[in-house]
């Protein structure tokens, strides 16, 4: 039997996370169901504390997903997820942003103004790749 998988990130800021990546990807944040929301606090369920206001919409504070806009088939979902602890060590796991026939330079110079920070610059054989982090430290590469 094969299993899906959704890619989970340790995020100090998961909703401003998620709209970095969302935008760096081309991919759509999950809208958020402040009814259900006031409707598990109001059941005792959860906690005011248990939620955050991020761009005047209530979420959840645990965390946040995005994902493809052609949905679930296409790419598993990222949930950028809530932790009070600091990356302290490389990631062990990363993306690898592909542009397909884009110009790969264009999507880095457009991160880099959007807070990410350019590691190094690798190749092997005809393929070339740049490494950066987003804004919080995480890495990615990003090539054709």
């Amino acid at each position: 039997m094969a299993y899906t998988f959704q890619l989970t990130v340790d995020s100090a800021t998961p909703h401003a996370l998620a709209d970095w990546w969302a935008e760096a990807l081309g991919w759509e944040v999950e809208p958020s169901d402040e009814e259900f929301i006031r409707k598990m606090i109001a059941d005792g369920r959860a906690t005011e504390e248990d939620t955050i206001t991020h761009r005047g919409v209530l979420a959840w504070k645990a965390g946040q997903g995005i994902r493809h806009p052609e949905g679930l088939e296409r790419a598993p979902r990222i949930l950028f997820q809530f932790i009070e602890e600091p990356k302290t060590v490389k990631n062990r796991l990363h993306l690898d942003v592909r542009t397909g026939d884009e110009d790969p330079r264009a999507l880095v110079e457009r991160l880099l103004a959007r807070g990410a920070k350019h590691l190094h610059e690798g190749n092997q054989g005809p393929f070339t790749w740049t490494t950066l982090t987003d804004p919080e430290g995480n890495e990615l590469c990003v090539s054709h």
